[in-house]
């Protein structure tokens, strides 16, 4: 005690041992590193030589209780609720129970801070006063009215009826002598004893209403896998058929005969009148019930307080008396005004409409990784829960990139007694929810965390659609409102299966898994282990995809317990494979390409294979390779004389004409870079452009040139001026002055974000580009390129010179027609078009034009500059 008295004073209570072991020396591993494995675990009969007795009557209340709860003999004064054995879901009936039988209201926080009973004594020494109603009856002649998660499965069920989403199955594999009729009056006396096990629904006007039915003996018909069916195929076909909840029954249970001491049992509900906890309910007392029955005896179980229709009416009463309104300011507070959907990368668009179709992936977790997780839970002062769901959630913000995290916990919300032992829908959702930033650390994250998962227990009685209505997220029937994935954690086994009298009994495992949400991370303890396994919706995910992300999880569950106090961007979640094929395989993209040549002697080449074959279309005109080249080749060698060389900036100010083409291709061939000037740019913009640029050379045209602010120390060159005046200039290609190095072209940006900005290009890197669009897309001298785009965008270049290089023809089109779809349909059509680009709000206008069916020589469209809807990229992919 003088040692643990110490350590308090310098460290917080969940980080002091609770035992002390003396040791002669710390065992080593072969390089010198502590094995903490070797080091032994505390001896039982030294725990129990520690036990103090409880000294006072509230005390002793209290480790009755927790005696109770833990299905432990003896609770000493110094013992911690969670070091024996405790959890979130049996804390929860500690809380249960001392309000009951002590009239107190405590917190789970309560319980999880006090450091031993003897603490916890004296925080409900100190609580206040239970405020909630007492459960009454409801008036089974009045019209019943539902629960509010009933509410929204009754809404859910209006929207879709033939939905199997909500369905809770369950199959038995019977082996050995089964008496039938103990099985079906037992099932008799379990669908008596609840009453939601005989309800059904309807609508009343304007209100939902449950009719609970008089209790009648179920009769089982013995039924044979029918004829050309497996089994599997049998028990799913059932586990999928929908429930009608006006008709009913919602509880159906079939029994299907194999061979004559061999049977499968086959029990489904639907979610309106069960849950997670009420399978556990029902198997348990459905054994104890057949085991009398079998027996020739009767079975008693204890009687039940209250049925579901009665905590139904209580809990809208309770929430109708002030506590709704106190839950809801929490969760407001908590959530903000701001609901943000969570993108995980996925394989697919999202569906207009959630379709629930599902898969499952087992994630297997090392033996030693679970006892390392447990420690660090332990070191940190966390429940096992909350530092899987902090692990998941750092998986969900570095798969998304994401700063607000929100993930959807489902919560028992049994916290009163009489509800315990109940059949029905008790179980709530809640939204936790967790923030990041570029510095915080999972030590950080873990004590954010179990701040949010404490809260949200002091909280969890609020309904979850409640919650959404007040919230008013953008509603979409492609996901889930408030969160899109979820994390369901087990403290204990949900059903233990288990010998009845004569038979052996087998859950058999069903292969269908609806997805609710986008993901769902499961995991569950279970005799010391820890079992996970990933659902996710196969509309958005493959197989393979979920198989990374489970094994980043599983990298990134490693790291963590190495170093919990690393900071989360930091954490490592790739495996060597992965790191290989990432890092380094994906990146191998290097390819061979003429590297050595520059863009203009690539067209040249082309000019000598196909010297007759039509280059440039401009409306009526048309110039053959050859034509093109020798008309280029003179200004080129005009431009000179002028000084142009490597490197040189050459300004080029042209309406759409053939001069504009000649005008680049002849810059390129002196050595120069051309600098576009658009002439439908602002004045004030050209003449910072033509300023910035230090350009000395304007190529521009007659009318033109009298609006441009050209500055006094550059040049003017008109291209359409009369006559014949490069008839002097040799149509011999230039002495190539430029290397692949130099530059090609120099484009200024937007100046969205201040002034513009000129982004120069070499040669060698416009080749690097224009050979991969060929070889991925492959044109030849059988297509048309169609150059629309401004040519101070950089999507031009490659409209330019791609076609140039490999003898396809490149048409420019007229003035303006890029913004009209009437006069580009035109285009296409005259010319054939075969490839062109589009910005996909221009590709959704052209493609509204009702003679766009007509452009049917289009083979190839290129879409960027904004993000490409995929039911955009569908209409065109259709026609």
């Amino acid at each position: 005690e003088t040692l643990k008295a110490e350590l308090r004073a310098h460290l917080p209570d969940y980080m002091v041992p609770t035992h002390f072991i003396v040791l002669d020396k710390l065992p080593l591993t072969a390089n010198g590193k502590l094995d903490r494995k070797a080091l032994p675990a505390p001896d039982a009969g030294q725990l129990q030589a520690a036990y103090v007795a409880p000294q006072d009557e509230l005390e002793e209340q209290l480790a009755a209780v927790w005696s109770e709860v833990l299905k432990i003999e003896q609770v000493g004064r110094s013992d911690n609720f969670f070091e024996l054995g405790g959890h979130s879901l049996l804390a929860t009936q500690v809380i249960s129970r001392i309000r009951q039988q002590l009239d107190v209201e405590l917190s789970l926080r309560d319980l999880f801070e006090a450091r031993d009973l003897a603490a916890f004594a004296q925080a409900a020494g100190a609580g206040q006063g239970n405020d909630a109603p007492r459960f009454i009856k409801a008036d089974r002649n009045q019209p019943l009215g539902l629960s509010y998660a009933q509410q929204r499965q009754w809404f859910l069920w209006q929207l879709d009826p033939e939905s199997t989403a909500y369905i809770i199955p369950a199959a038995l594999r019977l082996s050995g002598s089964l008496d039938i009729a103990a099985l079906e009056h037992s099932f008799s006396a379990l669908i008596a004893r609840h009453e939601t096990l005989r309800t059904t629904f309807r609508q009343q006007g304007e209100q939902a209403v449950q009719i609970i039915h008089a209790p009648r003996a179920l009769t089982l018909t013995v039924e044979s896998v029918p004829a050309g069916q497996t089994l599997e195929a049998c028990v799913e076909q059932e586990m999928q058929r929908p429930f009608d909840l006006e008709q009913g029954p919602l509880l159906r249970v079939r029994l299907l005969n194999l061979a004559a001491d061999e049977h499968v049992l086959i029990l489904t509900q639907h979610h309106i009148v069960s849950d997670g906890w009420s399978m556990p309910i029902m198997v348990d007392e459905l054994v104890r019930l057949y085991e009398g029955y079998s027996q020739g005896r009767e079975v008693l179980l204890a009687e039940l307080d209250m049925q579901y229709a009665d905590y139904a009416l209580w809990q809208r009463n309770w929430m109708d008396a002030g506590e709704q309104a106190r839950q809801l300011a929490y969760w407001k507070q908590q959530l903000g005004d701001q609901q943000p959907i969570l993108e995980l990368p996925a394989d697919y668009p999202r569906p207009v409409v959630q379709s629930h179709a599902g898969a499952r992936l087992a994630v297997e977790l090392e033996p030693a990784l679970i006892v390392d997780l447990k420690q660090v839970a332990r070191q940190q002062g966390v429940t096992l829960f909350m530092l899987l769901l902090a692990s998941f959630q750092t998986l969900l913000h570095r798969h998304s990139g994401q700063p607000d995290i929100r993930v959807g916990v489902p919560i028992a919300n049994r916290n009163r007694v009489e509800t315990e032992g109940l059949i029905g829908f008790f179980v709530n959702t809640q939204v936790l929810r967790a923030e990041f930033d570029l510095h915080t650390t999972f030590n950080e994250l873990l004590q954010q965390v179990k701040h949010t998962a404490l809260q949200a227990q002091a909280h969890q009685e609020l309904p979850f659609e409640q919650l959404v209505e007040a919230l008013q997220p953008q509603r979409s029937l492609s996901h889930s409102p408030l969160f899109q994935v979820m994390f369901n954690h087990q403290s204990q086994a949900s059903v233990e299966v288990r010998a009845l009298p004569g038979l052996q009994v087998e859950a058999l495992v069903s292969e269908s898994y609806p997805a609710q949400f986008d993901l769902t991370l499961n995991t569950a303890e279970q005799d010391g282990g820890l079992s996970a396994g990933l659902t996710y919706a196969t509309a958005l995910f493959e197989r393979s995809t979920i198989e990374r992300m489970a094994g980043h999880w599983l990298a990134l569950l490693q790291a963590i317990c190495a170093n919990a106090n690393q900071r989360i961007a930091d954490v490592p979640m790739l495996d060597a494979a992965e790191q290989q094929q990432i890092v380094h395989d994906w990146n191998a993209t290097t390819a061979d390409f003429p590297s050595e040549h520059c863009l203009h002697s690539l067209i040249e080449a082309q000019v000598l294979a196909t010297p007759d074959a039509p280059a440039l279309i401009f409306a009526a005109e048309q110039l053959s390779y050859t034509q093109l080249n020798a008309r280029a080749n003179q200004l080129a060698h005009r431009l000179r004389e002028a000084g142009v060389g490597a490197d040189v900036l050459v300004g080029i100010c042209v309406e759409r004409s053939l001069e504009l083409v000649i005008g680049l291709l002849a810059i390129i061939k002196a050595g120069g870079a051309y600098v576009p000037l658009d002439p439908d740019y602002p004045e004030d913009r050209l003449a910072y452009m033509m300023q910035d640029s230090g350009i000395g050379l304007l190529l521009t045209q007659t009318l033109l040139l009298e609006r441009l602010p050209v500055p006094a120390q550059v040049q003017s060159l008109c291209l359409d001026q009369d006559g014949d005046w490069l008839t002097g200039y040799s149509t011999a290609n230039p002495v190539n002055l430029s290397h692949p190095q130099n530059l090609a072209y120099v484009i200024y940006t937007s100046g969205s974000t201040g002034k513009p900005k000129g982004a120069g290009n070499s040669h060698r890197a416009l080749i690097n580009r224009l050979h991969w669009m060929h070889k991925a897309y492959g044109l030849n001298e059988s297509d048309t390129v169609l150059q629309k785009t401004p040519f101070s965008f950089d999507v031009s270049v490659w409209e330019f010179f791609w076609p140039l290089m490999t003898g396809a023809r490149l048409a420019v089109a007229l003035p303006g027609d890029h913004r009209d779809p009437e006069r580009l349909v035109q285009t296409i059509r005259q010319h054939q078009v075969t490839t062109l680009h589009f910005v996909p709000s221009m590709l959704q206008a052209f493609l509204t034009h009702p003679q766009v069916e007509s452009c049917n020589s289009l083979r190839r469209v290129v879409c960027s500059g904004e993000a490409l809807p995929a039911e955009l990229a569908g209409q065109v992919l259709k026609r």
